[in-house]
């Protein structure tokens, strides 16, 4: 996918297009007059794709967290919160990733139908692993049952809970805009059958790295490691906002030298120092992964742009530049 400007990556628009008025980009506001879809605003990149696929041909929705920033710390503008306030419905992962949009969604969205998605039925859920080391073995679980812990919130990294996502999507349009039901239940379709076809793509694109030993810089791809049976060994950081101390610094880097780990990858909006001190001495790679998407133009074919990136991102790490 051609990557598109600054300005139009900052403003959701496609390469080329002329930036929208602010009610084009907040969504169609309301839907009182016939054809006009609801006013829908989503929190994040990978999140907004499926919900901007599911709605096409309707309306198009507002995406809060854009280009580099990253949803631990980010903060809303003007024109965010005034999205919010005429906002129908409002879809996010949950608290344990967008916190800075805890007190937004009571004060601004009270009105609003919010779909928070690491509370939702139906979702493949793994809870949230706070030691910088994983264990090997741990199983999802569907629908929350069984865990014990609060839910790791990067659940659409499992195209499982995208299409998920997908279903959930359509159906909160379809009660709050009956008359385009069709046509959300159409899309949905179409994007659970593209979905299907990309889960088996990246099971054969990521089976060849399956045992190959690597570690990130935050907890965020359990559900890719799940589904596609990759092998990490731990994380630098369970909170992206809170920098590791030195003990964990030093059982991560132990780990890795001991278990021969291929690669550490980090993330654009964090520290790429932090890594680099992780990987010394142990002679694994350092590259990058994205799990939200941050250089990604906004629209339905993201989704399936970021999870490919990261599987050839994986690939090529992980097999030396093969």
């Amino acid at each position: 996918m051609t990557q598109g400007t600054a300005q139009e990556m900052a403003q959701g628009t496609a390469p080329g297009t002329a930036p929208g008025t602010a009610q084009e980009l907040a969504g169609t506001v309301g839907a009182g007059a016939a054809g006009e879809a609801p006013g829908v605003v989503v929190s994040i990149l990978p999140l907004h794709a499926l919900v901007a696929a599911v709605m096409a041909g309707v309306g198009t929705p507002r995406l809060l967290v854009r280009g580099g920033a990253s949803p631990h710390n980010a903060t809303l503008r003007p024109s965010d919160a005034r999205a919010l306030s005429a906002a129908k419905l409002v879809v996010w992962a949950g608290p344990g990733l967008e916190a800075f949009l805890v007190k937004p969604l009571g004060a601004l969205a009270a009105r609003a139908r919010v779909l928070t998605l690491a509370e939702a039925p139906g979702m493949v859920l793994l809870e949230r692993r706070d030691g910088g080391t994983f264990e090997a073995g741990a199983e999802p679980e569907r629908d929350g049952h069984g865990l014990s812990g609060p839910v790791n919130p990067h659940l659409w990294l499992d195209p499982r809970n995208a299409m998920e996502i997908s279903r959930q999507t359509a159906a909160a349009l379809a009660e709050l805009d009956p008359g385009h039901a069709p046509r959300y239940a159409a899309n949905a379709a179409r994007l659970i059958a593209r979905l299907e076809v990309l889960d088996r793509e990246l099971t054969a694109r990521l089976d060849p790295v399956a045992e190959i030993p690597f570690a990130v810089f935050h907890d965020a791809y359990p559900y890719l490691e799940a589904r596609y049976a990759l092998r990490a060994l731990g994380a630098l950081t369970a909170d992206p906002a809170v920098p590791p101390g030195a003990r964990r610094l030093a059982e991560l880097r132990a780990l890795l030298t001991e278990q021969g780990a291929a690669c550490v990858f980090a993330e654009p909006q964090f520290n790429p120092a932090l890594v680099a001190a992780m990987t010394e001495g142990s002679g694994a790679r350092v590259a990058t992964l994205d799990p939200l998407g941050a250089a990604l133009t906004p629209g339905p074919e993201a989704y399936f742009v970021l999870m490919r990136d990261l599987a050839e991102g994986l690939v090529h790490c992980l097999k030396g530049g093969e």
